[in-house]
């Protein structure tokens, strides 16, 4: 506001001058690197370190970068362990045998199924299991091989892992070459999390995985993904007919079958009380 002493000096005011247009996004003044580690909330982040292809394209479609991140944790959220991470990762650990790296798998629920996992194009000189029964010697298993860098994908089931102990894995890492996978129940969706990448998976009709990414670098995804996942072995066997076992389900239950039936129920009647003799009463 111009000041009444002025105006009695006779001192006029300054013409409005209009704030000069910015010179362009503040994001082109800084380095490559810096500009691609930022991201809006409402845009899908593009990841500085490399991806590796899922497999499936509708899957690539929505996760940062194309594919799964190395130099990262991912979060495999599952209702039961055991066999959906398989099929859910199998077309990554074929291509990562294929190039002649490693797949560890460490302290899985279940003994791994040698000839299904042949089937999936996993080799057995490719692949390491640890043996860890413990959740400390799962996770002091873990973060040596992270640390290492021995492999080209790292499989670890910590059901019972904290918060601390999957924020010291993500900085550990930072210098992993690979995909490393943390594979934990689904009532970890409601807890906080370090790694950057969390999925829900779980089994959906017509031999399909149901897909809910519940984080991302990016915004969240309203829509479950169905990805087509055949377990090894029964694509080659499977008929037509097989193919789709939702089609031989009826839609609708018979009306007979939602009728109570009261004929099945037997109730025996309630017994009278038998009424005391009177003395000198003949009863026939």
């Amino acid at each position: 506001m111009f000041s009444t002493a002025a105006r009695s000096l006779g001192i006029a005011p300054l013409p409005s001058v209009p704030a000069a247009p910015p010179q362009g996004p503040l994001i082109d003044a800084l380095p490559a690197r810096v500009a691609a580690a930022l991201w809006r909330g409402d845009q899908m982040g593009t990841l500085v370190s490399t991806v590796r292809a899922s497999g499936f394209a509708a899957l690539d479609a929505e996760l940062p970068g194309g594919g799964w991140p190395c130099h990262a944790v991912t979060e495999i959220l599952m209702p039961q362990s055991g066999t959906l991470e398989w099929r859910l990762l199998a077309p990554l650990l074929r291509d990562v045998c294929a190039a002649g790296r490693s797949v560890v798998a460490v302290g899985p629920p279940k003994a791994p199924h040698l000839p299904g996992l042949r089937w999936q194009g996993l080799r057995e000189r490719q692949l390491v299991w640890v043996q860890a029964d413990t959740p400390a010697e799962r996770l002091w298993a873990s973060e040596q091989l992270v640390r290492a860098n021995s492999c080209g994908v790292l499989l670890a089931w910590l059901p019972q892992v904290r918060q601390e102990q999957i924020r010291r894995l993500q900085v550990l890492a930072a210098g992993h070459e690979g995909p490393v996978f943390l594979c934990r129940p689904s009532a970890a969706a409601q807890e906080s999390s370090a790694a950057p990448l969390r999925v829900l998976a779980r089994v959906g009709p017509d031999w399909t995985l149901q897909l809910d990414i519940v984080k991302r670098k990016g915004p969240p995804l309203q829509a479950s993904l169905s990805l087509p996942s055949v377990p090894g072995g029964l694509q080659a066997i499977m008929t037509p007919r097989l193919r789709f076992p939702s089609r031989l389900v009826p839609q609708e239950m018979p009306q007979t079958l939602s009728r109570e039936v009261d004929h099945a129920v037997v109730r025996t009647p309630a017994s009278q009380p038998r009424q005391p003799r009177r003395p000198g009463t003949v009863h026939h």
